[in-house]
């Protein structure tokens, strides 16, 4: 069966948009050819900073023949439901249909349309310039002087060259020729645009990988990746240092060479007072280099490794000097920003109400920066006020968190009005994904409580489901306030997350604090909270939101609960489970994990799984009366208790009952299913020996109030009617 070659070769492709673009081309054409009726063992897609490349094996030579029945109208319908079904089936006159009969319906017209197969080059010369000119780039740009016409190619940087060849393994490939804007496909394609900018001519897809290669191209972006990693830990290792890895920045740099050659590079020592977060992120950001330390010490040393896309004659001196130049100056600058955070504002006088307000000391650095931050009326969001105004909140919420969260009010109070005030330093400025991080350097250099300086950084932790979590009770509760402040402004102004669109990062918001509740063990109620703070907010922001208080408060609780579920599902949670212990009222979430854990427990064992069949008969005969009509007593009478089986159950459920609440209020739900195990018996004994429908209303209403105690009883745990078997 043959293959099929693919190159589309461009100027530089970002390297952010390579992976993607090289995927969506592979699925557009794939698809694209399976609709026309072809079939395929295996596709793969690769990629470089110059050429997007698929390779197809095995694709069928031809699509096959199809015979297809169209029905059409009964043979009496009117003429122009008759036309109708001609234009649809192709035919031009209806003595081309054929008649069928049916018992039922009738006589009606058949079109028999058959389709010849196609050459598999037939077809994707036909697909091939539409996918082209549609390509999902995000921002595609026109070059050249057909740019001016209508309809022009679009593409992500100017397009150069392409290829498709066809044919098998052992017989002459061939050229599938399609026009695009001038570009003709063909089977040349170029090398290293330096160092071997020649014409290659292509057959198929190893000769062209091999000759790509000699050509100075590595086509596989994983073995580029490979050859960068390797040879930075080798070049780190022979001058006695170690590579401070870091994935995206290999994922990025192994898109911007298609001949990856490693260097080692160097700055001046005195740059090493520059925090090492700070160092990182500078060589990173401006030069794409990694950085390295001494084996077994956290600390940077002052070598840097770059990755370039020559192979220079002189073994890479000018291109190391060039990239130190650079590095050097960027961190001269980052050194600068270092040192102006750590000095005096020059307008100190101007922050004396936001000190006062805060209780911030303007003999230190990083409390001028809060002060300032309160100052200049610093916007959070447009709806929900400025910066100072946010913390004034989180430090309300806070004090609501701090005593169920176990920690120190006063500590805790501290880290709030300074978590935010690093945003006003000029490192964070230059750098704003060390939010936090300088926050803590910054505290820990004016001598704050070092609970106080890591609740800075932590506070914003976890950023994702498997980031980690605070650690100190300070930053659990710095962490759970700001977070909570989050979703109840956002939610107080209507800004929720709608579909896929969630700018606010609210979705992850609700799991960060879930996933601290939860596995940090924080027994904190939430509608309270909830409720206090979103009427706090609607004061300051003289909120207009057209829902009442409690529609949006139980629509934010609604998101939490929809957070957890896909939490705990997650952690193998079944979810009707879930759903047995989750009402819309529940608040407390923690209590929702452990009962879940525990009835999950409990409805594997054999008097769980009695039980829960005998509880939910009792309960779908209840409903189903209820549902009817009929009378249950308001409670049972011992009187009406004629047969020992219900006798036995009155009093296992008044037992077992107080037993089960008894546990429940000291959060032992194991001994408050240990006890509802108990119903087992009394309850199979009950529906052997009591007809419930007694002809007597009386005894019946009395049984039917029987079987709701046992609702009751097990409904203080979980309502049995929603676990599955």
């Amino acid at each position: 069966m043959p293959d099929l070659l693919l190159e589309l070769r461009s100027e530089e492709i970002p390297a952010r948009l390579q992976r993607k673009a090289a995927g969506d081309l592979k699925k557009l054409v794939t698809d694209a050819l399976v609709e026309a009726g072809l079939s395929y063992e295996g596709a793969r897609e690769y990629w470089t900073p110059r050429r997007l490349t698929l390779d197809i094996r095995g694709l069928t030579a031809r699509s096959a023949d199809v015979r297809e029945e169209r029905k059409g109208p009964r043979t009496d319908a009117n003429e122009k439901a008759i036309e109708g079904f001609l234009r649809a089936a192709g035919l031009s006159s209806i003595s081309e249909a054929q008649v069928q009969s049916d018992s039922k319906k009738g006589d009606f017209y058949v079109a028999i349309i058959s389709k010849v197969g196609r050459a598999a080059e037939e077809i994707i010369a036909e697909v091939m310039p539409g996918i082209i000119r549609d390509f999902p780039w995000p921002k595609p740009m026109r070059w050249g002087k057909a740019s001016s016409q209508p309809g022009s190619l679009r593409w992500v940087r100017p397009l150069q060259s392409i290829v498709c060849v066809f044919g098998t393994e052992h017989e002459e490939t061939s050229v599938i020729p399609f026009e695009i804007s001038g570009i003709v496909a063909s089977n040349v394609t170029y090398g290293h645009r330096f160092h071997a900018p020649e014409a290659i001519t292509v057959k198929r897809f190893d000769d062209y990988v091999a000759n790509l290669e000699k050509a100075k191209v590595i086509l596989d972006a994983e073995r580029r990746k490979d050859i960068i990693l390797h040879d930075a830990r080798d070049v780190a290792f022979a001058n006695g240092l170690e590579l401070v890895e870091d994935e995206g920045l290999l994922e990025e740099v192994s898109g911007l060479v298609e001949w990856p050659q490693v260097l080692m590079g160097s700055f001046e020592e005195d740059y090493l007072s520059i925090p090492s977060e700070i160092i990182r992120l500078t060589i990173k950001t401006n030069q794409k280099c990694f950085v390295t330390r001494k084996p077994g010490n956290e600390t940077l040393s002052n070598n840097f490794i770059l990755i370039s896309n020559i192979e220079a004659s002189d073994g890479g001196k000018e291109i190391i000097h060039g990239n130190g130049k650079v590095v050097r100056a960027r961190l001269s600058d980052a050194l600068h920003f270092w040192k102006r955070d750590q000095g005096n504002l020059p307008d100190l006088e101007t922050l004396e109400a936001s000190a006062k307000k805060f209780g911030l000391d303007l003999a230190k650095p990083l409390d001028q920066r809060m002060a300032k931050l309160d100052a200049l009326n610093v916007t959070f969001h447009a709806k929900l006020g400025t910066q100072g105004e946010r913390v004034e909140r989180i430090r309300a919420m806070a004090a609501k968190v701090a005593f169920p969260a176990g920690a120190d009010y006063k500590l805790v109070d501290r880290a709030v009005v300074l978590a935010k005030a690093d945003l006003r330093t000029e490192a964070v400025g230059e750098f704003p994904e060390l939010q936090g991080v300088m926050g803590r350097k910054y505290a820990a250099l004016q001598g704050e409580d070092a609970v106080v300086s890591t609740a800075i950084e932590e506070h914003y932790k976890p950023q994702g489901p498997s980031d980690q979590l605070p650690q100190d009770k300070v930053a659990i509760t710095v962490a759970l306030a700001d977070k909570l402040d989050t979703l109840i402004g956002f939610w107080a102004v209507d800004e929720k997350p709608t579909g896929s669109k969630d700018p606010f990062a609210l979705r992850r918001a609700a799991l960060g604090v879930i996933r601290i509740i939860l596995e940090r063990g924080v027994h904190l109620t939430l509608l309270p909270r909830i409720v206090s703070h979103m009427a706090r907010i609607d004061m300051d922001i003289s909120s207009t939101v057209a829902s009442d208080d409690m529609t949006r408060q139980l629509d934010l609780l609604s998101f939490f609960h929809d957070r957890l579920k896909v939490y705990l599902r997650d952690q193998g949670a079944r979810h009707d489970l879930i759903d047995a212990v989750l009402t819309p009222e529940t608040d407390d979430l923690r209590m929702v994990a452990r009962r879940v854990e525990t009835l999950t427990a409990f409805v594997s064992s054999e008097d769980g799984k009695n039980l829960l069949a005998g509880t939910k008969r009792a309960v779908q005969l209840l409903a189903a009366e209820e549902k009817k009509g009929t009378v249950v007593a308001d409670g049972v009478s011992d009187a009406l208790l004629k047969l020992d089986a219900e006798k036995e159950l009155f009093s296992a459920i008044k037992t077992v009952s107080a037993e089960a609440s008894g546990a429940i209020e000291k959060e032992d739900f194991r001994s408050a299913m240990a006890a509802l195990s108990t119903l087992r018996a009394p309850v199979d004994r009950f529906f052997t020996d009591v007809l419930v429908n007694d002809e007597d209303a009386a005894i019946r209403a009395n049984r039917l109030a029987l079987l709701r105690l046992i609702r009751e009883a097990t409904g203080t745990v979980a309502d049995f009617s929603k676990i599955a078997g």
